[in-house]
C-alpha cells in the first residue's frame, strides 16, 4: 500500500512497483483514505507493506502510523516511512510510533527509483513479515 499525496512521487513509486512485477497495490492519497482502506480490509489480507508519507492532508502520516499500531489487526504490518522530511523530530517520532524503517525521499529520479527498488527488494523479497493476529488465529 502506498500512502502518498504527491502525484509525481506516486507515479514514480507505481512505476517502480510495476517494474518489479508488482501490479496489485493500493494507493491512498490522504491519511484518512489510508485508514478507511485499512478498516475496510477487515477479514481480508492486509497489505504486505505500507509505504507512508508523513506530510498528508486531513490525517498526517504519524497519525496513520499511530492508528495502525493501536489496531490489533494492523499492528504487525510493516510500515516504511518514505518522506521528504529529514527533521530529527519526525524520525524519532516515527520510530517511537512503531515505524519499521525511515527513508528520506531522494530528489533526483535515479536515486528515487533506486530507493524504492531497495525497499521492494528487502521488504517484499528478503523480509519475512509476521502474520497478522487474525491470520495467526486461523492457523
Amino acid at each position: 500500500m502506498l500512502v502518498e499525496d504527491n502525484l509525481d512521487d506516486e507515479r514514480l513509486v507505481v512505476r517502480a512497483f510495476r517494474k518489479a512485477g508488482i501490479d496489485e497495490f493500493i494507493v491512498a492519497r490522504t491519511g484518512e483514505e489510508a485508514l478507511t482502506t485499512l478498516e475496510n480490509q477487515a477479514g481480508q489480507p492486509y497489505p504486505s507493506l505500507v509505504l507512508l508519507d508523513l506530510k498528508l492532508p486531513k490525517v498526517n502520516g504519524l497519525e496513520v502510523l499511530r492508528s495502525m499500531r493501536a489496531n490489533e489487526e494492523t499492528r504487525l504490518v510493516p510500515v516504511v516511512v518514505f518522506t521528504s522530511s529529514d527533521e530529527e523530530g519526525d524520525i524519532l517520532q516515527s520510530y517511537e510510533l512503531g515505524a519499521n524503517s525511515y527513508i528520506r525521499k531522494p530528489v533526483d529520479y535515479e536515486s528515487f527509483m533506486e530507493a524504492v527498488q531497495a525497499v521492494i527488494s528487502y521488504w517484499l523479497g528478503l523480509n519475512h513479515a509476521a502474520q497478522s493476529v487474525s491470520n495467526m488465529a486461523a492457523l
